[in-house]
């Protein structure tokens, strides 16, 4: 199995999925033109936003993202291992929800994958 990559198409779903509901017209105007200029779906944007994805290692990202407590973050990291995503991938995300969670209207970028 290929590595996972967390590219802007599973950093997107991600973000789609922490910042579902908090009702920031912009935000959500701007993550529709990303998702449509990534060539997500119409419902693979719901899937995001309803905490999930069409694509098993992006919605096992997302799950992970989504990790309310430690326990569960670590059940949820051992459920992406086995998608294939990586332990630097898996920490990667975590700062990504981090990130998140703490200014949501923010666009959270990291480059380099």
């Amino acid at each position: 199995m290929a590595g996972f990559t967390l590219n802007e198409r599973a950093r997107l779903s991600i973000e789609l999925a922490l910042t579902a509901g908090i009702g920031d017209m912009p935000l959500l105007r701007r993550q529709d033109a990303d998702a449509k200029r990534l060539g997500l779906t119409g419902a693979e944007i719901d899937a995001a936003r309803e905490g999930s994805s069409f694509d098993f290692p992006i919605a096992q990202a997302i799950a992970l993202a989504l990790a309310a407590s430690d326990e569960d973050r670590a059940a949820r990291r051992e459920r992406a291992a086995r998608a294939g995503i990586d332990g630097r991938t898996c920490l990667e995300i975590e700062h990504l929800a981090a990130a998140l969670v703490k200014c949501p209207s923010a666009k959270v970028r990291h480059h380099g994958n």
